[in-house]
């Protein structure tokens, strides 16, 4: 067995495109389908575009259902998962974007973010844990995670 991709589906293509391109994927590929009336766009770390290349995976899948639907919750999804260089330098970057921090990286290991559609980040830091820094160390929690 072998993890290909995760599907979500978003509501504003372009917001949750744009909120990817924050965390640093790229798009990878995108397929229209003027007769089922969807846009997929799949969406790549950099670091795995050769191996995406190779196997078409692993990758983020965005649905976009060109008739609107309202997704609650996520459609009960728990999160996705990403390493990140420095999860300070990430989350600052994101919250200057205007991202929420729902969960910030107090421990210098671990935060979550939400994608536009609700849709839970958790951001790893790569290697062992930064040492713990403001604002990150006493910032509170916000919303749910």
């Amino acid at each position: 067995m072998r993890y290909l991709h995760t599907m979500i589906r978003v509501s504003d293509l372009d917001a949750t495109i744009g909120f990817f391109n924050l965390l640093g994927l790229e798009e990878f590929s995108r397929m229209e389908s003027e007769k089922g009336r969807f846009t997929l766009v799949f969406l790549v770390a950099p670091e795995d575009r050769e191996l995406a290349k190779e196997n078409k995976a692993p990758l983020v899948e965005l649905t976009y259902n060109w008739d609107p639907e309202e997704y609650a919750g996520g459609r009960n999804f728990g999160h996705l998962a990403y390493r990140v260089e420095n999860i300070y330098d990430t989350c600052q970057r994101l919250a200057d974007a205007g991202v929420t921090i729902n969960r910030p990286p107090r421990d210098g290991h671990m935060a979550f973010v939400k994608t536009p559609d609700g849709i839970s980040i958790e951001l790893l830091q790569e290697g062992d844990n930064l040492p713990p820094a403001e604002p990150w160390a006493t910032m509170e929690n916000t919303g749910s995670w």
